[in-house]
């Protein structure tokens, strides 16, 4: 039973055809993958820890001052509040209040709480020496320009995990 030139030709284009639909395919995908990463979708998609996690936290703020990480990263972390701005201050996205809290290795961070947004009491409802708990994200502009905001249940288009304090057990979103 010997194959006749035409289906040998009919075989080849049907195998071309395939190999163009995968192959647009496959350029689809990594056209909507780049397009992800440099949306920033992807690392958002992060996992965040359920409990605190410092040393966590200490990796990605040595990676920060490494070159290492360039978007903002998600975080959970705990520790004793050390000072505070007494004064809520006004910026263009509303009121803001302001402390610092401890995290080991004598390592301490600014926590930024975005008044208008959480369903707390008037600020400051934080004083020195108080357990806080904090999720929210950290960014990182210079070693004396970080700390974590976005600790407030609001997500938005440039960030999607919800935050939120916690000052001696008492939970603030």
């Amino acid at each position: 039973m010997a194959m006749e030139l035409s289906d040998f030709n009919e075989f080849f284009r049907r195998e071309d055809e395939m190999c163009k639909v995968a192959r647009r395919t496959i350029c689809r995908f990594a056209a909507v993958f780049v397009g992800m990463l440099v949306a920033g979708g992807v690392a958002q998609a992060q996992t965040l820890s359920s409990v605190c996690d410092n040393s966590g936290f200490l990796a990605a703020q040595r990676a920060f001052e490494n070159g290492g990480i360039k978007r903002d990263v998600p975080v959970h972390v705990c520790g004793k509040v050390i000072a505070l701005s007494r004064r809520a201050k006004r910026t263009r996205s509303g009121w803001h209040g302001y402390f610092y809290m401890d995290v080991g290795n004598g390592v301490s961070i600014r926590i930024v709480s975005d008044l208008d947004e959480m369903n707390a009491p008037d600020w400051p409802w934080v004083t020195k020496g108080d357990n806080a708990e904090v999720v929210g994200r950290y960014y990182y502009d210079a070693p004396r320009r970080q700390g974590v905001d976005w600790t407030h249940h609001g997500t938005g288009r440039s960030w999607e995990v919800p935050g939120y304090v916690s000052i001696n057990g008492m939970k603030y979103q």
